[in-house]
């Protein structure tokens, strides 16, 4: 049996750890939606960075959604509970604005858009 290089267990390392801040951030909800941001597709980007520091960046349904200043501190902090995350930053970006079309199927059908 061939041993796996380092690269290999830094790379499922990554993978894994990735996974677990996917799950941590369909924890959260935008409080007007019964959906999950990450379904929704407010979120763009998530990097894992080495030593564990996680970027996500994302959008809001609106510029001058209620719960601007929520959901992010919401996101950094389900992100930084996470066993072995070393550091998080959240951004907040309105380019691409957010459509509907950036839904998953999963929540066009919870909504009723299907």
């Amino acid at each position: 049996m061939m041993e796996a290089n380092h690269t290999d267990i830094q790379q499922a390392e990554v993978a894994n750890l990735r996974d677990k801040v996917v799950n941590a951030i369909k924890s959260v909800y935008d409080p007007e939606i019964p959906v999950d941001i990450y379904e929704l597709g407010l979120i763009y980007e998530i990097n894992v960075y080495p030593i564990n520091n996680v970027y996500v960046l994302m959008t809001l349904t609106s510029p001058s959604c209620p719960s601007a200043e929520v959901i992010p501190g919401e996101v950094e902090q389900k992100i930084k509970a996470i066993e072995g995350v070393n550091d998080v930053k959240v951004e907040i970006t309105f380019d691409p604005p957010y459509s509907q079309d950036m839904m998953s199927e999963a929540a066009k059908l919870e909504l009723g858009f299907l």
